[in-house]
């Protein structure tokens, strides 16, 4: 039986109410939520490091071209208990991957366990991949998988005995919008980034300033978010290449994000104090479509005295992970604060992991937001002068 006849014996009605989840950081689910109910999605719910809703294929591409925060857009094919190896294949094999997976497609798998008795990851692999095929044969009635056509990443959790098989949408994380090398390392995804300027309600009205700004990634987010410029609009996504997804939604979805582009007058500014950070940051915003509304200028920010009568920062300063690198940060802190205090009108949102920073910093925040950059535990400090 081909794959085109499954799908319209099992109906289409399905495959427009898929369960769908944006993996992300924790203290990110509400941003996220946000973003997609902007989109119109359906259904959206909130958990711990996940954010649900249902759709198909056009919210598939919707939700890969204009996400700004999530990492991936992942199809929820089953959640279920399975404490014992025989119940992790058992439940997986009562799936319907034939929905989605034609019998010459590729679909590696790949996971993790945390607090469940199901705790070796390489077992689960080799069970799920297990299940998955049995449930292939059986639907096409073939014992051999070339696995040589597109690729349908499946990806699992389990959690407290709990396990989510899923299928990656996505392919790499949205975080990579295109315009950052793969060499060219930060210490800020862009998602992060995102979500710092979403989280300051900054929207291209305001004076917006990053006085820290490295490579650029704050800023360019902030000029992407000015523009309304969905952040994957030029770059692909493994589902693009689904045979059972209608291809033609990639296209309709973009001409849609690029539609609702603005262009207007704003004054984005990105300054370091290291010349070839600046350099990079120039490269990386030529690539990102926005250097015409970014100016990049060499600054000391302990010296701060920008005027403004309306004005936002952004900003990520370094941390100080190390000793040494700690009294350093510590004491730039102190600097940045005393400049930005005899300032007036500009808010401040500042991302650090320093557990004494608003002591070092010499004011206490107005809010303060736990945020996670990577692995490390941060705080997002909000100064609302």
């Amino acid at each position: 039986m081909k794959n085109d006849e499954i799908l319209k014996i099992h109906g289409e009605a399905y495959m427009e109410n898929f369960k769908l989840c944006v993996p992300c950081l924790l203290g990110l689910e509400g941003p996220i939520a946000d973003e997609l109910r902007r989109m119109r999605m359906q259904d959206v719910q909130n958990e711990n490091g996940r954010v649900y809703f249902t759709g198909g294929a056009r919210e598939i591409a919707r939700a890969n071209i204009n996400l700004r925060i999530g990492e991936r857009v992942l199809l929820e094919l089953g959640r279920f208990r399975a404490e014992t190896f025989d119940e992790l294949f058992e439940h997986t094999k009562a799936l319907p991957w034939e929905m989605l997976i034609p019998k010459d497609a590729a679909f590696p798998v790949k996971g993790y366990s945390l607090n469940s008795k199901l705790f070796s990851v390489s077992d689960c692999q080799k069970i799920i991949k297990k299940a998955i095929v049995e449930r292939l044969k059986s639907v096409y009635g073939i014992e051999w998988f070339s696995e040589t056509a597109e690729t349908y990443q499946i990806q699992f959790s389990i959690m407290k005995d709990v396990a989510s098989l899923c299928i990656d949408t996505s392919g790499s994380g949205l975080h990579k919008r295109g315009y950052r090398p793969a060499h060219n390392a930060a210490p800020l995804k862009e998602t992060m980034a995102a979500a710092m300027v979403s989280i300051s309600r900054y929207r291209g009205r305001e004076d917006f300033c990053d006085p820290f700004c490295g490579s650029g990634t704050i800023p360019i987010e902030a000029a992407l978010i000015a523009k309304n410029r969905a952040p994957g609009l030029n770059r692909g996504f493994s589902a693009m290449q689904w045979r059972s997804l209608d291809r033609s939604v990639w296209q309709l979805e973009r001409e849609e994000a690029a539609s609702h582009e603005f262009n207007g007058s704003y004054n984005i500014i990105g300054a370091d104090i290291d010349p070839a950070a600046l350099e990079i940051a120039r490269e990386n915003a030529e690539r990102a479509g926005v250097s015409d509304i970014i100016r990049f200028e060499r600054a000391d920010a302990t010296k701060f005295d920008r005027v403004t009568e309306n004005g936002i920062i952004v900003t990520n300063p370094p941390y100080g992970e190390r000793i040494m690198e700690k009294q350093e940060a510590e004491q730039l802190y102190r600097l940045f604060g005393e400049a930005w205090r005899a300032t007036e009108n500009w808010k401040l949102y500042l991302l650090s992991s320093h557990t004494e920073f608003e002591r070092t910093f010499g004011k206490a925040a107005d809010k303060k937001r736990k945020l996670y950059n990577g692995m490390i535990k941060c705080d997002l400090f909000m100064y609302l002068k």
